[in-house]
């Protein structure tokens, strides 16, 4: 039997005050630097690494057994939140002060097995087009040597 244990910070006890007057981009970055904690999911399916810039956000996290369905491979739900992770915050990189979004879909495709084996994936999520009111992004989830694994679209609605 292995265990496995991890902390975050409860967003109820979170001092948003450092985001006041950032637009989405400078938000993700101060999460990034640490003047803002990770959101409680980073910690739980164990994302690694976090690289925002405008219209583009990267998620890294090695695959592990603990992410694992009961036939050996890394569950799709797990799939999903990285690939959910990359293209939401995608769009939250283009957020101008004072705005939110909310994800309205996500569609994915499930092209490769993913295993502890695949090492190190990273997931490129991109805004695809961005208007006023919607977003459309994308996601793509590869291994560590570089093979495409999944591919994620969503559409997201932007407000005040």
């Amino acid at each position: 039997m292995e265990s496995r244990t991890h902390s975050w910070t409860p967003p109820s006890r979170v001092d948003f005050t450092p985001l006041v007057g950032l637009d989405g981009l400078g938000q993700l970055e101060a999460m990034v630097t640490g003047k803002m904690p990770p959101p409680p999911v980073m910690s739980l399916v164990g994302m690694t690494g976090f690289h925002p810039e405008r219209g583009r956000v990267v998620v890294e996290m090695p695959a592990a057994e603990f992410h694992y369905n009961p036939l050996g491979g890394v569950h799709g739900g797990v799939i999903s939140t990285l690939l959910d992770t990359a293209a939401g915050c995608s769009v939250h990189s283009t957020l101008a002060e004072g705005e939110m979004y909310t994800s309205l879909d996500l569609t994915v495709k499930f092209l490769r097995p993913v295993t502890a084996d695949s090492g190190l994936l990273r997931c490129e999520g991109r805004v695809i087009q961005r208007g006023r009111r919607t977003a459309l992004a994308e996601a793509q989830l590869f291994d560590e040597s570089g093979k495409l694994l999944a591919h994620a679209t969503s559409s997201c609605m932007i407000f005040s």
